[in-house]
């Protein structure tokens, strides 16, 4: 058994003894699902008459460290289904008995993977454990007894979790627990966790004025407050800087179009529930742009055009909408509006290895600027086996996801490859992250695409002056959206950007009213050098106005007095450190610049 098998059996066999230990305190309490998970687990519970709160962790923690020294047993039993519904029938197990009956009827209980806990043991038997007088479905392994649950482990938190993921069943109550076969290691852990705390982008978000949520706006609709706007401008400067050495052309389409183009595109109704409801004019029904790529098809298509065109790229940080469930939006890393670093690739086959290149360098020169490291690639490709799920185009299938494995070999970066996950109209790469804090996520997407040809009917004369239909789409949008890269960045500097990125890049503080138009005249020198500079002239101290710029932590903060207004020198507080560095003006306007020109990391 390796190391992580090894936990993931105790973790596993943990989450049974939570729940047997909350069924001993609350013998009312009715229970989901509990998997293994990253770093732990969870169980979903409902108790009727009360709802958890974080005073009842210690309690269960309690009665769970009494089980384990009472050497409370793990045993397996087999039952039919039927016996099975009975048995959890008896003991007012609603959601288990769902599971069962869902299994029994469609053989399968069409769930993901963290809820695959009920697996047949034979050909009609199903598998319990009991621990104590606590039963449940699971496929096992297990321990044998509590005893042998070497862990360390804390109820970490209580969130709510709609029943199966679904808005219309019941919000049950998720324990999340922590889990590691060392204190040493939980307690890492545990300090990880904090520091996510602090780099929490919601958290930093409100403390440094950067964005605002307002429920007469609506959740999942971000407000953009002005530092926060020259955030997402100085990232979209930089996306339009390299896109155009790139040779794209930019574009702008409608923040809404008719339902017959989504018709066309295949986005209804397969896609409808993640799309804003629709909208009846006096012309036709219309919905929300929830993706970009139907009307740039449509941008190629308003002219002829020729081989020499080709390729053709298409680009616009283009607004979407996506009617996610309120209870899943979380900041700005899930919302229902979102401005995308999209583009679109028109190519011929003989192009798509070097464009797929570029798309990949390009992504790589963003990585670098922003000193992100700890990310690698996933190729998903097409089954062989199961063609009905996929495009069928089998020659373009092989070659396209040979000549991407190409393009991930020769650039030397980490990669997976993954069979029979791609999307039916072509091979993608997905860009996977681990945070600084440690969370694992998607930044964004490669993704080629034979699909749109023939649903828009795109042709371009070839080099023989033939119609040819053969043209391969490459969507792209590798700084994801605004939201979602906006929330990455806060966490992965703390708030502490770098200068050329940051809202405010000089804090100007007089001590005093006789000081602000000496300061102004010194703000006006800066601005005109193209800095970002905020004069403090408030009534206050200055010792309270130089915590309100390290709380912006602003990189440059200059206090304004006598002493300064007589040197040639100006004497700078930098970020991080309570030392003074002393530079002449003109130095040190072409130290700021440099680092803004050369978007140096920090």
């Amino acid at each position: 058994m390796s190391k992580q098998e090894k936990i993931d059996l105790l973790r596993h066999s943990a989450a049974h003894l939570m729940a047997a230990s909350i069924q001993k305190l609350y013998p009312q309490a009715k229970f989901g699902i509990g998997p293994v998970i990253d770093n732990g687990f969870y169980y979903d519970v409902e108790i009727a008459g009360m709802a958890l709160t974080d005073a009842e962790l210690p309690k269960i923690t309690k009665q769970m460290k009494r089980m384990i020294q009472d050497n409370i047993k793990f045993s397996k039993e087999e039952l039919s289904i039927d016996e099975a519904i009975k048995l959890f029938a008896k003991a007012d197990q609603n959601y288990k008995v769902e599971l069962l009956k869902d299994l029994k009827t469609k053989g399968t209980t069409k769930m993901d993977d963290s809820e695959a806990e009920v697996l047949p043991a034979g050909d009609s038997n199903i598998t319990i454990y009991r621990t104590g007088d606590f039963v449940d479905l699971c496929r096992g392994p297990h321990i044998e007894s509590s005893k042998e649950l070497k862990i360390s482990f804390k109820l970490d938190r209580l969130a709510g979790a709609y029943w199966r993921g679904n808005e219309k069943n019941p919000m049950l109550t998720r324990i999340y627990v922590v889990a590691f076969a060392s204190q040493e290691e939980l307690n890492d852990y545990l300090e990880l966790l904090e520091e996510a705390k602090k780099r929490d982008h919601r958290k930093l978000g409100k403390e440094m004025d950067i964005f605002h949520f307002d429920d007469l706006v609506g959740k999942g609709l971000p407000l953009w407050l002005p530092k926060g706007t020259i955030l997402r401008d100085q990232v979209e400067k930089l996306a339009k800087e390299y896109e155009d050495a790139d040779g794209y052309q930019r574009v702008v389409t409608p923040h809404l179009a008719k339902k017959e183009l989504y018709l066309q595109s295949g986005h209804l109704p397969y896609y409808q529930n993640d799309m804003y409801p629709a909208m009846e004019m006096d012309d036709g029904t219309y919905y929300l742009k929830a993706m970009n790529c139907p009307h740039h098809h449509l941008i190629f298509k308003a002219r002829p055009r020729s081989y020499r065109d080709m390729p053709l790229r298409f680009a616009e940080y283009g607004v979407q909408y996506r009617n996610e469930l309120s209870g899943t939006l979380a900041g700005l890393l899930r919302v229902r509006m979102l401005s995308m670093n999209d583009a679109h690739i028109y190519c011929t086959k003989d192009q798509v290895k070097d464009e797929f290149k570029k798309v990949i360098d390009l992504t790589l020169k963003y990585f670098s600027i922003f000193g992100l490291k700890d990310y690698w690639f996933r190729l998903s490709k097409w089954d062989p086996e199961h063609t009905e799920k996929y495009i069928n185009e089998p020659a373009n299938w092989d070659y396209t996801q040979k000549v991407i494995k190409e393009v991930l070999d020769k650039a030397k970066v980490k990669y997976t490859e993954v069979d029979d996950e791609a999307a039916f109209y072509g091979p993608k790469v997905d860009i996977q992250f681990k945070s600084i804090i440690g969370r694992e996520e998607s930044m964004s997407t490669i993704q080629l695409d034979f699909a749109a040809k023939k649903r828009f009917d795109l042709t371009y004369i070839d080099n023989q002056g033939q119609a040819n239909n053969e043209i391969f789409v490459i969507h792209r949008a590798p700084l994801s959206t605004h939201e979602r890269f906006m929330a990455f960045l806060i966490e992965h500097y703390a708030g502490a950007f770098p200068v050329w990125l940051t809202p405010t890049q000089i804090s100007i503080l007089p001590v005093g009213e006789s000081y602000h138009a000496y300061c102004h005249k010194l703000a006006a020198k800066f601005k005109n050098n193209g800095m970002r500079v905020e004069v403090n002239d408030a009534s206050e101290t200055i010792g309270n106005k130089v915590r309100k710029s390290v709380a912006l932590k602003v990189p440059y903060i200059l206090v304004i007095g006598d002493q300064e207004i007589k040197s040639d020198k100006l004497h700078v507080r930098l970020r991080g450190t309570n030392k003074l560095l002393e530079i002449s003006e003109e130095k040190f306007v072409t130290r700021v610049q440099e680092e803004i020109v050369n978007r140096k990391d920090q």
